[in-house]
């Protein structure tokens, strides 16, 4: 039930930033339920490794500054599903780190709101 509760925040947080950020672009509400399982799935499996060598490449400065670097990842992964995906569209990687800080706003309102 937390996966599927997980997925649609997700969901809703890919829907808004694209409803809202020019150069961000889903097709409608199942292009967004499809682009938040193919971020999803990436975030899982990809996300914790790529921290981790982050990590270990700046000696430990990625720590210092995660929520830089999770941000940084977010966006990297976010256009790794532009590129897997025809659901989601984004434009460049500087509209995916918008894009990637305002999911984390939606999402947190959405989770704890």
């Amino acid at each position: 039930m937390h996966l599927i509760y997980t997925w649609l925040v997700l969901t809703i947080s890919v829907w808004v930033t694209a409803a809202i950020l020019p150069g961000f672009r889903v097709n409608g509400f199942w292009g967004a339920v499809k682009a938040a399982a193919v971020f999803g799935v990436l975030n899982f499996f990809l996300g914790w490794f790529i921290f981790g060598v982050l990590s270990i490449v700046t000696l430990g400065l990625a720590w210092l500054f995660a929520f830089i670097t999770r941000w940084f990842i977010m966006a990297l992964l976010l256009k790794l599903a532009d590129k897997l995906s025809s659901s989601i569209k984004i434009d460049s990687f500087g509209t995916a780190a918008l894009g990637a800080l305002l999911m984390t706003i939606v999402g947190s309102l959405t989770e704890f709101g």
